[in-house]
């Protein structure tokens, strides 16, 4: 698959990014040099290739452990904290519908 001139066009306007045609130029290079290493790499052979959780073994790794429980260190429980409530929120807001901040459209086109 390659980029197109076309497209790296809509993408940019997609961002709202306004690229030269030295800019629009590169990056249909960088892009499309992108694309071709991607092909290169579909092409190697990983059928006994172990999935990995995990890309290093050097930071906080328990060396006594296997697999995945190794890298027992990087998970953590998910904790529910109090929140402010709803009224003292909005209380700080410049404009308010009672239940919503209210803020100025900040999208043009």
């Amino acid at each position: 698959m390659k980029v197109t001139e076309k497209d790296v066009a809509a993408v940019a306007d997609l961002a709202n990014l306004e690229l030269t045609e030295e800019e629009r130029v590169r990056m249909l290079r960088d892009l499309n040099a992108i694309l071709e290493y991607m092909d290169r790499l579909n092409e190697l052979d990983t059928t006994n290739v172990a999935p990995m959780a995990q890309i290093s073994d050097r930071f906080g790794v328990d060396p006594k452990k296997t697999g995945s429980a190794r890298f027992a260190y990087a998970r953590r429980e998910d904790k529910v904290r109090p929140s402010l409530a709803r009224d003292a929120v909005l209380t700080n807001a410049p404009e308010t519908d009672g239940a919503f901040f209210k803020v100025p459209k900040v999208i043009e086109r």
